[in-house]
């Protein structure tokens, strides 16, 4: 049978593996042999109704529909909104179709839908004795937010194989689960013009998240539930696809019920198509939410002078399920100051208290290697996460060698407000206090519950916090050295404003490729920043101490950061005071240091070169460290439109590491 018709529809009630996705698999039968003489004018539909059965194969019973053709050119769009409102409906469009020998040819501008996923192509020939389905040329894949171009494809129905050649197209990873399953919206249709052009004018920044990729790769190969790539390059630089790419290799996807699993070998970071920096991936899922779908690097290189005597270089595993709701993430380090120095620094002699003084000791084999260790999971509607660190592995060392901390939190409607209500433990915490220097927490436990607004009034940037706090615990005393143990009831309020002065902000929050160094307009001038806080904290043994806070101070911001040198700078000045009274039982959390002057200084050095800095001032008179800075960071950071790197050192703990972040755009 020889069937030419011009614009013609065909709907088949059969399951185009989702459109090329894993898992899915559909039977074609014979439709109905006639002789079908039509007028130019009209247009023939051909309608089937199943019924799934368990082997995935479907019972079809025929029906055949006639149009005019002016009609349903003048009422297509709500005609096709309503079919395909039909869930188990597919849609074939083309400018011309013809069936030989039980092969349906579709050439011409052609369009298959199916339950929120669209595909058009040159041409597309289907095999209904085969089961097999190919298309070529200008091949396009769009349901909901994920788009993909394909120069060729192929699928047999019958095996589940098949292939997708030369693909490029853009992933959101926050929404791929849930467009899989979309429902069809005709207005995605129109998202194509805008999509074919990969490189885009202009992106807008999406602050702490990326969930927007470039994705391409010469093959993709369907094996059932699995796609595999031997290379698969992907992109967060929307603009020009050249600042970062990600080269992941033997990339294998397989699809399980409510989730896609990602597996690759060693991988590249590829810095302005340049520096290749190697890196493991590993195993990924993305689930529905899309939260558990990032790209990080597993290799940690850090310095800690106080636990770790130094450098140290950390690589996680990848994460193990204890079970359906918890996660556990390991991550073995190697102490390399230390291994080379052959001592430690780090621990209290054998037998002391943990508030003595750290001593020089000897180390031994098991003192060069140290374990971090997280785990994470949810307990009717609770998250619960645990933190460990084992600084030495030597077990003679354990209990000075072993921190750890663990909470569990929800979100709670009170007073008409969202509230995080936590509970947590923690043992053998170092807290930083001002001039009073390093403190040490033995342990403790208790409850909090903190209340966190922002909000913008007459352009007055604001952000309130509240807290509200009961615990037991076991520290270091104030004025001795000796561990003291206490229950302690506290409440802490802080509100923080930025008023502007003379402001000009940016005329839109869009970048295009003028952008290279920076992901978001900068918002220049100067304000003034205040700080209002309240605190007041009572002691088991009577001890109560409280104070008001008062700050106020000018930041100014000028540049660019679009030419190559001395276009940013940011400099800021906050002095605040505090008026307090009383005492508390421990030393880390004694207020002490009553006035203070934070500075900030950013400054562009050359290109994407930028020294950022921090310190606080200690202005206290009666204080033994006035006129020192408390507390203080500098870094020297390499900052592109879509990636900064950078190092970082601490003073005043004497810990410093290395700093990687990608930018997301939409």
């Amino acid at each position: 049978m020889n069937l030419e018709i011009s614009k013609k529809v065909i709907i088949f009630s059969f399951l185009f593996i989702n459109l090329i996705q894993p898992g899915k698999s559909a039977d074609l039968v014979r439709t109905n042999k006639r002789n079908n003489n039509l007028a130019s004018n009209n247009v023939f539909l051909k309608k089937i109704n199943y019924k799934k059965s368990s082997v995935s194969f479907f019972n079809h019973n025929l029906k055949n529909i006639f149009y005019d053709k002016q009609f349903l050119e003048k009422n297509s769009e709500h005609l096709l909104a309503g079919l395909t409102q039909k869930e188990e409906e597919l849609i074939i469009q083309s400018d011309k179709q013809s069936e030989i020998n039980d092969t349906i040819y579709a050439e011409g501008d052609v369009s298959v839908s199916y339950k929120g996923k669209l595909l058009k192509a040159d041409t597309l020939i289907y095999d209904k004795l085969s089961k097999k389905i190919s298309a070529k040329g200008n091949i396009v894949l769009l349901f909901g937010d994920q788009f993909f171009k394909v120069e060729q494809l192929e699928y047999s129905f019958i095996s589940k194989k098949g292939y997708l050649l030369d693909v490029e197209g853009f992933i959101n990873t926050s929404t791929f689960m849930d467009d899989l399953s979309s429902n069809f919206s005709l207005p995605d249709s129109n998202k194509i013009k805008n999509l074919l052009k990969f490189k885009k004018k202009e992106v807008l920044n999406t602050p702490n998240k990326v969930e927007n990729w470039f994705f391409s790769t010469d093959k993709i190969s369907i094996d059932g539930q699995k796609w595999e790539s031997k290379k698969a390059l992907f992109s967060n630089d929307l603009l020009e696809l050249k600042q970062v790419k990600l080269a992941i290799n033997s990339l294998a996807v397989t699809s399980e019920e409510e989730k896609l699993r990602f597996k690759s070998s060693l991988n590249y970071l590829i810095l302005e198509e340049k520096v290749s920096i190697p890196f493991w991936l590993g195993n990924r899922t993305l689930t529905k939410s899309g939260e558990d779908f990032e790209f990080e690097n597993r290799w940690n290189l850090g310095y800690e002078n106080l636990d770790k005597d130094g450098y140290f270089i950390g690589r996680k595993f990848n994460s193990i399920d204890i079970s359906d709701d918890f996660v556990l993430d390991l991550e073995p380090q190697f102490l390399i100051q230390r291994s080379l120095k052959g001592y430690t620094k780090s621990f209290v002699k054998k037998d002391e208290s943990i508030t003595s003084e750290r001593v020089k000791r000897n180390t031994s084999f098991e003192d060069y290697f140290a374990l971090k260790s997280q785990i994470k999971g949810t307990i009717n509607n609770w998250n619960l996460e645990i933190d460990k660190n084992l600084n030495s592995l030597d077990f003679d060392k354990f209990s000075d060698a072993f921190r750890f901390k663990t909470e569990l939190s929800k979100e709670i409607d009170f007073l008409d407000s969202k509230w995080k209500k936590s509970f947590y433990g923690i043992y053998r915490e170092r807290v930083w206090n001002g001039s009073l220097g390093e403190s040490e927490i033995y342990s403790g436990f208790g409850s909090k519950l903190q209340k966190e607004n922002t909000w913008i009034v007459d352009g007055i940037k604001k952000k309130e916090f509240l807290s509200l706090g009961f615990s037991k615990i076991t520290a270091e005393a104030l004025n001795s050295k000796n561990l003291v143990t206490n229950l302690k009831s506290n409440f802490f309020y802080s509100l923080d404003q930025k008023f502007p002065i003379s402001i000009r902000y940016p005329d839109t929050k869009f970048i295009d490729n003028s952008y290279k160094y920076i992901p978001e307009p900068i918002t220049k001038g100067l304000s003034i920043n205040t700080r209002l806080e309240a605190s007041y904290a009572v002691y088991e043994n009577g001890n109560h101490q409280e104070y008001i806070g008062l700050g106020i101070g000018p930041e100014l911001i000028f540049g660019n950061f679009k030419n190559k040198t001395f276009d940013y700078t940011r400099i800021s000045l906050f002095p605040f005071y505090k008026f307090n009274s009383g005492e508390s039982v421990f030393k880390f959390d004694h207020n002490y240091d009553n006035f203070t002057l934070k500075i900030s200084f950013d400054q562009q050095l050359y290109g994407p070169i930028i020294l950022e800095s921090s310190g606080t001032l200690n202005l206290t008179t009666e204080s033994n460290d006035y006129g020192d800075f408390i507390d203080s960071k500098i870094s020297l950071n390499w900052k592109n439109r879509s990636y900064s790197f950078g190092i970082f050192y601490q003073p005043h703990n004497k810990a410093g590491g290395i700093t990687f972040s990608l930018f997301g755009f939409k």
